[in-house]
């Protein structure tokens, strides 16, 4: 009995930790430090995160194109040194913001 209440802790312990395993987009986010020009929701040096994600919303090729524009530079912007899968996470996780 008093093992399972244990294992039962410990488990309860693991999934409350609060831990969290970015993905590689936020990965990048976080390497290539976007947060000192963008923020989730408000307009700072760049405009925010939900509002590209709103700028963008119907647009099909909106992926495509701003993981370019990060790998060319453009729209001021610099170039962001990283694998296309990268930067194409990184813009997945822009555009689901909200």
């Amino acid at each position: 009995m008093k093992s399972t209440v244990a294992i039962a802790a410990a488990v309860a312990a693991l999934a409350l930790s609060g831990t969290a395993y970015a993905g590689a987009g936020e990965d990048l986010i976080a390497k290539e430090k976007c947060t000192k020009c963008h923020t989730a929701t408000t307009t700072k040096k760049g405009p925010s995160c939900a509002s590209i994600a709103t700028k963008y919303k119907s647009d099909a090729a909106a992926a495509g194109k701003l993981a370019e524009m990060l790998k060319t530079g453009g729209m001021d912007h610099d170039k962001v040194a990283a694998s296309d899968a990268d930067l194409k996470a990184a813009v997945a996780v822009v555009l689901s913001s909200k």
